[in-house]
Formats: C-alpha cells, sequence, structure tokens
C-alpha cells in the first residue's frame, strides 16, 4: 500500500487548522506533518494527540515554500501532498490523487471549492499569461461544469501531490520565492522535464478562500512573477516578450501608485537587480533539466486576462489585442529560425 504524508503549514491565527488536519488524518494510513510557521494562536497546541500527527517548529517562518520543503523532508510517505491550513479534503479526495499517481500522473492536484458555496470552484487548475501572471483558473463557476479533460498549465498548491521521487528530482520549491507563485514555478518547471500535470476531478477541496491585499502580499507576488519569468523562460521567449514585460510593468507602476503599493512594486525590482548573480545561476540550473522548450510549452500560455479578476481599463483592450499579435506573430518568426537552425 502507498504511503502518504499530508504536509500542512500553521501561520497566524489558523482558525480551520484543526479542520484540516482532522480531514487529512480521516485518510486510511495518511501521516500529517503540521509545521509551525508561526501560528499565534493555540490552534497547534490543542490538536489531537494522534501517532499519525507529527509537529515541525522552525526556528523562524519560512514562508511556503521553506514551509513546506522542511514538512516533506520531516515527512516518511511515498507520495507527499500539501495542503492548505484553510482547505479541508472531502471523503476520498487524497485516495482518489494517490490513484491518479498509481495511474501514470507525475504531479495531481485536486479540484479547489469554496467552502460556503462548495458547489463552486476556487480553483480547477491555474492558467499563466504570458507576463507572468496568474489567477484561479474556473474562479465561481459550477464544479459540474467543468470538463473533466480539460487539463491546466498548473495545479494550484493548496492542494498538490506527486512522488516523492518527483519532488526530489525537481527539488521541491525555491526558497527564494518564500510565499506566492512557487507552486506555479514548481509545476512549470515539471512540465519543462516532460512531466505530466492531471487535475483530478473526483478529488474536491472545500477552501475558506478569502482574498487579501496588503503590501508584503503585493511586493512578493510581483517580484516573483519577475524570478519566475527571468528564470524560466528561454532566451529567446525573453527577447520577444522584453518589450511587453517592460511596458506592462511601468503600466503596473501606475496602478500600484493609485492603489498605495507603489514602494512595494519599486522594492521588486531592486531585489531582482540586487540578486542578478542568483537570478543567471537559477536559469543556468533550470535550463539544464529542460527537455521540452518554449516552442512547445508556449502553447499553454495565455494571452487574455480574466476580466473578472484582472479587470483591464477600456484603453487596456487595444492593448491586450496588440499583445496577442505580437505573441502571435514573434513565435512563428521564432519557429521558423528554430526550424533553418
Amino acid at each position: 500500500m502507498t504511503s502518504v504524508s499530508v504536509v500542512i503549514l500553521a501561520y497566524g491565527a489558523e482558525e480551520w487548522l484543526g479542520a484540516a488536519v482532522s480531514s487529512a488524518l480521516a485518510a486510511t494510513n495518511a501521516e500529517v506533518v503540521v509545521v509551525d510557521n508561526g501560528c499565534t494562536s493555540d490552534s497547534v497546541r490543542s490538536l489531537p494527540s494522534n501517532d499519525r500527527l507529527r509537529i515541525v517548529t522552525p526556528s523562524e517562518n519560512l514562508g511556503f515554500a521553506g514551509g513546506v520543503d522542511i514538512g516533506v523532508a520531516s515527512s516518511t510517505g511515498d507520495v507527499i501532498c500539501m495542503l492548505n491550513s484553510d482547505a479541508e479534503l472531502e471523503p476520498g479526495a487524497l485516495e482518489s490523487l494517490v490513484a491518479a499517481l498509481e495511474d501514470g500522473a507525475d504531479l495531481v492536484g485536486a479540484v479547489i471549492l469554496l467552502a460556503d458555496s462548495p458547489e463552486l470552484v476556487n480553483s480547477a487548475g491555474n492558467p499563466i499569461h504570458v507576463l507572468g501572471l496568474v489567477w484561479a483558473g474556473h474562479l465561481d463557476e459550477p464544479r459540474a461544469s467543468l470538463d473533466p479533460d480539460e487539463q491546466p498549465t498548473t495545479l494550484s498548491g493548496a492542494c498538490l501531490a506527486m512522488r516523492r521521487a518527483t519532488w526530489d528530482d525537481l527539488g521541491g520549491f525555491d526558497t527564494e520565492f518564500f510565499a506566492y507563485h512557487e507552486d506555479v514555478d514548481l509545476c512549470w518547471r515539471a512540465r519543462q522535464r516532460g512531466l505530466t500535470l492531471r487535475l483530478v476531478h473526483a478529488a474536491g477541496v472545500r477552501h475558506h478562500y478569502e482574498f487579501s491585499r496588503n503590501s508584503r502580499k503585493m511586493y512578493l507576488m510581483e517580484r516573483n512573477r519577475l524570478l519566475f519569468v527571468l528564470t524560466t523562460y528561454e532566451a529567446s521567449t525573453l527577447a520577444l516578450l522584453a518589450l511587453p514585460l517592460v511596458a506592462f510593468d511601468l503600466a503596473l507602476l501606475a496602478v500600484a501608485w493609485r492603489q498605495g503599493w507603489a514602494r512595494e512594486k519599486v522594492r521588486g525590482w531592486g531585489w531582482v537587480l540586487r540578486h542578478l548573480a542568483y537570478v543567471r545561476s537559477r536559469r543556468r540550473r533550470v535550463a539544464a533539466a529542460r527537455v521540452v522548450g518554449d516552442d512547445v510549452l508556449g502553447d499553454l500560455l495565455t494571452t487574455t486576462f480574466d476580466a473578472r479578476q484582472l479587470p483591464l481599463p477600456a484603453a487596456g483592450r487595444p492593448l491586450e489585442a496588440l499583445l496577442q499579435g505580437w505573441w502571435r506573430l514573434g513565435r512563428r518568426i521564432i519557429g521558423r529560425r528554430a526550424v533553418s537552425a
């Protein structure tokens, strides 16, 4: 029987931690590792004693990326599954994920549902925009309307599972991300290695989702978007997107100024500039492991913003159309050069 370890991070008040842990322990023989990344309530201390429950307490907050990494290192299962502390596995969900792995998938994810309206989707996998932005796929759509044959570009880290050997081969999460975009980066690097990603429609997770915006979050999201793009896109893709990326970042700075987080946006640029040696080193490592190029993976990227989650002003719609044409033409030219070479 395949052994499974579920890794859950605890940070802040953690109102739903007990329910998350209980849902994982309900799965047959599942080991649960809770990483106390800075829980400010008694939620960790009040977890019931269980031979299959282990508490790991780092000396500092390692973020989502570092917390999951240390949680996996402290676990023993053949399969590891990360689960958000405010999410609950539906009965049979973990077993369905393991079955999908045994059926040949390399990375599998659950359908993330809105806990208050579990008939509606929180995320059924997440798309990647060519400029590196990511949002929740199929947000607020009925679960019953999902196409079981549609496979998303990336899987949500709210509930993501893989064999331990796959995790080790990918090197786990890059701790430099700290929080946000680390699941996107992991899934994209998996695709670059030719691994398969599968959304398991039979596996449901109820997520107590609440979108929040604060300066720290916006800084990390923007910094990590740039880190992802600069280190995982091939040189030809970066050359093609250089002008749109610069234009978008300047436009986003204006938006950040109006919304009050311009300083955080500039801090993100500053971090990249101060860590150029790391960016170059990471680019080399990612490139060395790549077996599938952007000529193939580029088809998975979208040039259309989700109007519900990333609404564009009226003036932005012609620019979106211009980007779409730029991307199509540029990829055609790059493709012809690759063939002639």
